[in-house]
Order: C-alpha cells, then sequence, then structure tokens
C-alpha cells in the first residue's frame, strides 16, 4: 500500500492559488495614493466677473402698424399687411415705408403655393431700400392673412 496513491489527492505538487490579501493592500495603496494626490492639487485661480442683472423692460415695444408684413402668394402676386398689391407697386411703397419710420421692419412669408422666385424678387427689393431688420416666417400661412 505503500506505493498506491492516496485517496486524498496530495501527489506532492501545490494547486496554485490566488492571494488576495496583497491585492487588497495595492488597491489599499492606490487609493491612498489617489486621495492624497487630489488633495495636493492647487485650487484653480479665476477672475470675478459681474454679470448683467435682469431688470423689467422700461421702454414699450413700437406699435405693430410699424412693422410691414410682405407675403408672396402663388403667380408672384403680394399682400402688404394683407392689402394685395402688385409687383411694381412693391418699390415705391418700400421707400415711402422706409422715408416715414425710423427703424423699419419687414416680415417676409408666403403661402404654399408661393414660387421660390417672386419670394426672392421681394428680398431684393427690401435690400435695394436698405432695409436691415428683415425676418422670413418659416410657418405655412393661408393666402392674404
Amino acid at each position: 500500500m505503500s506505493g498506491a496513491p492516496s485517496s486524498s489527492g496530495s501527489s506532492g505538487a501545490k494547486k496554485a492559488r490566488i492571494e488576495i490579501i496583497p491585492l487588497i493592500d495595492v488597491i489599499f495603496f492606490l487609493l491612498a495614493t489617489f486621495v492624497l494626490f487630489t488633495l495636493s492639487l492647487n485650487k484653480i485661480q479665476s477672475i470675478t466677473i459681474n454679470l448683467p442683472v435682469a431688470s423689467p423692460p422700461t421702454n414699450t415695444p413700437p406699435p405693430e402698424d410699424e412693422n410691414v408684413t410682405l407675403q408672396v402668394s402663388d403667380g408672384g402676386t403680394l399682400y402688404w399687411n394683407k392689402e394685395l398689391i402688385g409687383m411694381n407697386e412693391l418699390a415705391p411703397r418700400l421707400q415711402n415705408y422706409v422715408a416715414q419710420v425710423q427703424t423699419p421692419r419687414v416680415l417676409i412669408a408666403s403661402d404654399d403655393r408661393a414660387k421660390y422666385g417672386p419670394t426672392i424678387q421681394v428680398l431684393d427689393e427690401v435690400r435695394k431700400v436698405n432695409i436691415k431688420q428683415v425676418s422670413i416666417e418659416t410657418v405655412w400661412r393661408a393666402t392674404g392673412k
């Protein structure tokens, strides 16, 4: 019986084991190093900024009649504030508008059947009279509204 292997399975070779205690030591060392490093960082220096404080508006918005809405419709027809006009009337009206109003504003709108060309013509006429505040409406609008 001395030559037979034992039933306990110990044949003289040791099984490999993972030791967890040295791994915990390394993790604690890394944690302590990280904490000490972050505590030693200098605080970021910055300049102080005085931000403006919001206050209620003191001036009233300009009345709506100073704004002009130009709507381009099918066939190149135009509406000046819901009034049907021809393309040939646009330039004189814009010149009168610029002469009468201190800060002229124009909103260019179109209906669902408007063509690209007449809309660009209207935009060019507005540019020719040197109106700086121009908006283009991107929402569908019924004809003449």
